[in-house]
């Protein structure tokens, strides 16, 4: 498992526990979420190697690690160093890129282990394993040298840097970094078809497609004009979303994801998806924007030159689910399509201020009503779905008051319908054809049921309906 972590001064780290062995952090992509940088992308990786011995004696393991990774072959190999008193292993080589010229390059540090361990009996042995793993950019041959020499030395200082560090700070700190960054995120609350991704499938994607991300925004080396541009399509992703709700795409939503290159597809679908969509400023910005372009892709949600709308198809509302911190400008929105109890749609909206407060406004498709200033009160604002002809977003959010009050002259609606109304409109029943026949069939078959007892009763040859109790002189 491969979380995330925040620190200030050091590169992005993930944690995660493995039970009897140790092992080298995969690369970027792998499910280790990895730091742009100035010298490529780096990780940072923990393992717990806790073997219990439940045996009556003292027992004696050895404890080594590979000279070179074999499945690697002999591009990477592995030397022992010493900084500061300090010693771990660096393994250093490159990754061929089918069909390029081009290379990547890898260095991973790692804490060396002792060669051997003695464990009591009925006992557990714990060994904290420290790893930090740097690649490159795809890079000529010709820039080996040069680039090698960086990844080396930026794994040096951070290896440092780590081994100086309390383990549960680590944790404390990648735990805190998971937090923030779920500050957004999708809840799905009520599925009522199966073509709509469950709670598990959403989490899970979210989970595997962030942890293959980078963070520039937690580089310390970024420079001050990267973050802020960063930052800014953050606060307003203009023009993404476009296109329609990825909710029911589910090649972007997959039920199981079993293998790293399974992952490593689904991770550069996404990031194609919302580059071709209007969000090629998020997928930039790493890690970060991939959530805020991930939650608003799931509800159809856009933003515009001058105000966020939500452009959900009105046919697919039977779902209740909700969307959490989508950054608008320097606040965080929530909204959530949910069902009363009768079934029928709503919109509940809230706002989290984080700086000052700002004048947020709101109204629902066609902005016929006067649009409703949004607060920070817990119990939000509910707006009613409401349907236009043509289709139009369902609701539109702005700081714009005028430009909202506007909207509604250039729109230039035939209708708008309450949903339920809409609905009936596009499921009006079966048509009149239909039941034409059903009565038509109905009618013809009492008809000939009727002339089967007319000609076995009152027609030629019938038999009378009573029979005569005076004998038939024929008879006598």
């Amino acid at each position: 498992i491969a979380t995330p972590n925040a620190r200030p001064t050091a590169a992005e780290r993930a944690a995660g526990h493995t039970q009897g062995s140790t092992a080298v952090p995969a690369p970027q992509g792998c499910g280790f979420p990895a730091l742009r940088s100035t010298a490529g992308s780096s990780s940072t990786a923990i393992r717990r190697t806790p073997p219990s011995y439940p045996g009556t004696r003292v027992a004696t393991f050895e404890a080594s690690a590979p000279a070179s990774a074999p499945s690697l072959g002999a591009r990477f190999a592995t030397s022992l160093e010493k900084v500061e008193e300090r010693q771990f292993l660096l393994s250093s080589g490159r990754l061929l890129l089918p069909g390029s010229p081009k290379v990547v390059l890898m260095v991973v540090a790692a804490k060396k282990l002792v060669s051997r361990v003695q464990v009591a009996p009925k006992s557990t042995f714990d060994e904290t394993v420290w790893s930090v793993v740097y690649t490159s950019e795809p890079i000529e041959v010709s820039r080996l040298e040069e680039t090698f020499s960086k990844l080396r030395e930026s794994a040096k200082k951070e290896m440092l840097e780590v081994m100086q560090m309390g383990v549960e700070d680590l944790f404390q700190e990648h735990q805190q970094t998971w937090s923030d960054l779920f500050i957004s995120g999708i809840e799905m609350r009520k599925i009522t078809d199966s073509h709509t991704p469950s709670s598990e499938t959403v989490n899970m994607t979210l989970y595997y497609m962030l942890s293959s991300m980078p963070a520039p925004l937690l580089d310390p080396l970024i420079s001050s004009e990267d973050r802020e541009k960063m930052e800014a399509s953050l606060n307003y992703a203009d023009h993404c979303f476009s296109g329609h709700a990825t909710m029911h795409a589910e090649n972007l939503w997959p039920a199981k994801l079993t293998s790293v290159s399974q992952i490593l597809q689904l991770s550069d679908l996404w990031k194609l998806t919302l580059q071709k969509r209007g969000c090629k400023a998020l997928v930039a910005a790493g890690v970060h924007g991939l959530m805020q372009g991930m939650v608003l892709s799931f509800g159809g949600l856009q933003f515009t030159e001058n105000h966020l709308q939500f452009q959900a198809d009105p046919d697919v509302l039977h779902n209740s689910y909700s969307l959490r911190g989508i950054h608008y400008n320097k606040d965080l929105i929530n909204l959530a399509v949910l069902l009363d109890a009768e079934g029928k749609p709503f919109l509940h909206v809230s706002v989290k201020f984080q700086d000052k407060p700002v004048r947020l406004y709101a109204c629902e498709a066609g902005c016929m009503n006067e649009p409703v200033e949004l607060t920070s009160e817990a119990r939000g604002h509910t707006f009613p779905v409401m349907v236009t002809q043509p289709i139009t977003p369902l609701l539109y959010i702005s700081t714009d008051l005028v430009h909202l009050q506007d909207l509604r002259h250039t729109l230039h609606l035939k209708a708008i319908l309450a949903h339920e109304e809409h609905m009936a409109k596009q499921y009006p029943g079966l048509p009149f054809l239909f039941w034409f026949s059903v009565a038509s069939l109905i009618t013809l078959f009492h008809l000939f049921l009727f002339k089967l007892i007319y000609n076995e009763y009152c027609g030629p040859g019938a038999k009378p309906l009573f029979r005569s109790k005076v004998p038939d002189p024929r008879q006598v």
